[in-house]
């Protein structure tokens, strides 16, 4: 089976703002164990800005055996459980020991949809697949297994460089991340990216 070029190092390299707002339109893949692939445009993002991010994991240099890792170089998987039900996929950026990540929090499905709902037995429609991180992962088939994998490299779990550029500012709609209402004045702050017009985001 034939993959397309995927990200490379250089491109995690940059701050987690840059990295989130440039995955935007880049293809997430999850190769399955019968070598399907499953697939999906990212449409939606968060940034966590690390030791000074009150909504990050490893703000104030948290660090611990869930979050390592975010400190790993950038385009590592950080897999976490919210809830300890849903895994959400987060890759990491900038250089190794600098624990700043990207959530992929939706993708618009291209690829393996009869599996993904299959999967997501609940979704009625292609929009209810991956409009949200829990739900983009469980049509995916990521799950806790999949923390530490270095996507450069794995022949599973990697994000592949789309033949258009990066979305234009114009196309991309800024807001404040969602569910993290606990982290004060971080709570607005406006980390949050989307393909404006998209109808696979998980909320607008």
């Amino acid at each position: 089976m034939s993959h397309g070029p995927r990200l490379d190092a250089a491109f995690y390299r940059a701050d987690p703002v840059s990295v989130a707002r440039r995955l935007l339109g880049q293809r997430l893949v999850v190769v399955q164990p019968d070598g399907e692939r499953l697939a999906g445009l990212i449409v939606e993002t968060e940034a966590y800005l690390g030791v000074e991010d009150k909504a990050a994991h490893t703000f104030g240099w948290r660090r611990t055996e869930r979050n390592a890792s975010m400190f790993e170089p950038g385009g590592t998987a950080y897999v976490f459980l919210n809830y300890g039900i849903h895994a959400l996929l987060n890759l990491s950026t900038g250089a190794a020991g600098e624990p700043t990540a990207v959530l992929v929090r939706a993708i618009e499905p291209t690829e393996g949809l009869p599996t993904m709902f299959a999967r997501r037995a609940k979704a009625k429609q292609q929009t209810d697949l991956g409009s949200g991180p829990g739900k983009l992962s469980q049509a995916l088939g990521i799950s806790l297994a999949d923390d530490g994998t270095d996507t450069l490299t794995s022949p599973r779990l990697f994000v592949e460089r789309t033949r258009g550029r990066c979305l234009a500012s114009a196309r991309i709609v800024v807001r404040p991340r969602i569910g993290v209402d606990y982290a004060g004045e971080w709570a607005a702050a406006p980390l949050r990216f989307y393909a404006r017009g998209n109808p696979h985001v998980s909320r607008r």
